[in-house]
């Protein structure tokens, strides 16, 4: 969208919640300051973080909780940030504290993985990360991988894979894409959906704008629902799914639209949905002291520990 007061801006992604512009000439201006935390040891939780090179291009933060066994094994959770494939990072304050008290009441060793973000990386760049870290967490599991948390504490019979918004699109598509490569030996027991963003037969302007190769909602990796029954059941190699919705979330349709395409696919699995009523999209990183968040947070350590 065009500014009166500035001629050069061609549209801003969004005006509602401004992430970045365009200018006329094709520049890309990102319009939210970026804010990171240090890892740290957490004084209050005694969860323990750390970062490390996932090669090749990308990163991740390691958060491992305080335990009186050190050589206890833990179930290990991939947990993929949101922030519409453009904003966020592990790195952040909202995920750094999120992530360190998930792991503190979960009592699970987690990797929050970074990735690259749009405008700068288009898509399919955060799912091929994604797909990189995924790897990388595997070359762990012989425990003689690069990093000594995961070689020491990850439970490879245990693993989950979550993310909230487009970070739980990005973890559905790596449990598909697992599925297709023999060569992946990640067994995974989980996959854990938070405020999920999926497409519906509706245009979308900026993954139009952010993913110009993909077919917008009859793209499998955007629209679930246009995978055939018996693809996406085959596509889904793990146990149990849980889906989290909000009642006053604008993706909701898109959460309980999952669900039902799955539940109708004849998937072998057992998929359940919770719905949080009255509350936002993510509401449980923005407010994480309310007591609606800590019956979620409940319910997703829950479901980590079955």
């Amino acid at each position: 969208m065009a500014s009166s007061s500035n001629p050069e801006i061609a549209r801003v992604f969004f005006p509602s919640y401004p992430m970045f512009q365009l200018y006329k000439d094709g520049r890309a201006e990102r319009l939210r300051q970026i804010v990171t935390v240090p890892p740290s040891d957490d004084p209050k939780t005694g969860v323990r973080s750390k970062d490390a090179p996932v090669p090749p291009l990308s990163s991740a933060r390691i958060f491992l909780p305080k335990t009186s066994d050190p050589t206890a094994k833990l179930p290990l959770l991939i947990y993929i940030h949101g922030g519409a494939f453009c904003i966020e990072s592990p790195f952040s304050p909202t995920y750094h504290n999120y992530l360190t008290s998930l792991v503190a009441k979960a009592n699970v060793i987690a990797v929050s993985v970074q990735y690259r973000k749009a405008p700068e990386h288009n898509l399919p760049a955060a799912y091929d990360d994604a797909w990189d870290a995924i790897n990388w967490i595997a070359s762990h599991i012989e425990r003689n991988g690069p990093e000594p948390w995961l070689n020491e504490n990850a439970d490879f019979d245990k693993v989950f894979l979550a993310g909230d918004s487009a970070g739980a699109n990005i973890a559905h598509n790596m449990i598909m894409k697992s599925a297709g490569d023999d060569q992946i030996r990640l067994k995974f027991s989980g996959l854990l959906l938070m405020n999920p963003f999926f497409m519906n037969d509706e245009p979308d302007e900026l993954i139009s704008f952010i993913f110009p190769s993909s077919k917008g909602p009859n793209d499998p990796r955007l629209n679930p629902a246009c995978i055939a029954s018996k693809e996406l059941a085959a596509g889904l190699v793990c146990k149990r799914i849980l889906i989290c919705v909000a009642e006053k979330d604008f993706l909701r349709e898109r959460g309980v639209s999952y669900y039902e395409t799955v539940k109708k696919s004849g998937w072998n699995g057992v998929i359940e949905m919770v719905e949080i009523e009255g509350e936002v999209h993510v509401f449980y990183l923005f407010k994480p002291d309310c007591e609606k968040a800590a019956e979620l947070m409940d319910r997703v350590s829950s479901f980590l520990n079955l």
